[in-house]
């Protein structure tokens, strides 16, 4: 079988050279590697050709071996290599990066700068490789399927991500409540609820919201989009998971979570977990500007409102604002004149 490696067009010195690293030609080429030198080098039989002499470590790519060969000396830039070194700190932050490329391209998060546009939506990025990764949303490209379902994605990160849905790993814990997630940016957006974060508003109410999703289906209810409607009855809803837990709950009577202690059941994990509080008095979710706790997440939401003077819900006669929904509902009365 004829292999072929390639060489840029270039003048290949006659005088022979050594190199402190070894080459392995796969017994195709014996002569001088000045051009490689300077050009680099393909893969030979499948293989790395390059070969540092001092750990052994391959490479495809003669200018990645030069760079890596730094890590043995010490020239500043390339000695975090093996040492986890971070010798380029940013004077805005404070963070820290083992090369200096690393740390320009920080820099743009603080500037602001942003210079690579994408054509079809205008939408900007810090480097190229997020432009990239971005045009794939508008391709439709997902190379990346998952082999024991249907599901395919467009990065890899997102089907390892997935991959764990089968495996149930869930490898990231919140150090506040101990509940356990599959990737990092879930434990991110689970943090909110403890800190009261809610970076996503209503322009035509001012609620907020933890994520983006909710504020989009919080805006159905301003439009009064139903999309979802229930097979078996005439309700509808405004996402899929209100229609999915209407069914359980309504008509299939499915409730597989049972609690050890008092029996009672529930349709949902996360259900039976809160009412499990209960019975071991866990509140993990606690008040950062007071001592109130609770066992449940929507308790310390509901409960924030008296910090942040926050009012979601206002009346649709009078304009009168609530802390509380149930404070509305209690209010309506007085409008429809109906009786408790």
């Amino acid at each position: 079988m004829l292999v072929l490696f390639f060489i840029r067009p270039g003048k290949i010195s006659k005088e022979k050279k050594t190199y402190p690293w070894d080459i392995d030609t796969g017994g195709f080429h014996d002569g001088s590697f000045d051009n490689m030198q300077k050009n680099g080098i393909t893969m030979l039989n499948g293989k790395k050709p390059l070969s540092c002499n001092l750990c052994a470590k391959s490479f495809s790519i003669l200018s990645k071996l030069k760079i890596h060969m730094r890590s043995h000396t010490n020239e500043k830039a390339y000695v975090s290599c093996h040492s986890g070194e971070e010798p380029y700190p940013c004077k805005q932050c404070g963070k820290a990066f083992r090369l200096q490329c690393q740390l320009k391209s920080h820099l743009k998060r603080h500037t602001g700068e942003r210079p690579y546009t994408c054509e079809v939506c205008a939408k900007s990025f810090f480097e190229m490789g997020g432009l990239k990764s971005h045009m794939k949303i508008h391709t439709g490209e997902k190379l990346h399927s998952c082999d024991q379902c249907a599901k395919s994605f467009t990065h890899a990160t997102q089907l390892r991500t997935h991959l764990k849905v089968h495996t149930g790993e869930k490898s990231y814990t919140c150090d506040r409540c101990a509940r356990s997630f599959s990737a990092p940016a879930v434990l991110r957006i689970h943090m909110r609820i403890h800190n009261g974060e809610k970076p996503y508003s209503c322009d035509l109410c001012g609620k907020s919201f933890t994520v983006l999703y909710g504020l989009k289906v919080h805006l159905k209810v301003h439009a009064g989009e139903k999309d979802f409607s229930c097979s078996l009855c005439t309700k509808s809803f405004y996402n899929v998971g209100q229609l999915n837990d209407h069914v359980k709950r309504s008509h299939i009577k499915e409730k597989p979570f049972s609690c050890s202690q008092c029996l009672k059941s529930f349709s949902k994990r996360y259900l039976l977990q809160k009412h499990e509080r209960i019975h071991t008095g866990e509140k993990p979710y606690s008040c950062l500007q007071c001592s109130f706790s609770s066992i449940s997440p929507f308790n310390l939401e509901r409960h924030l409102r008296v910090h942040t003077g926050e009012k979601p819900y206002s009346c649709p006669e009078c304009s009168k604002a609530f802390s509380q929904s149930g404070d509305l509902k209690v209010h309506m009365r007085l409008h429809t004149k109906e009786k408790p």
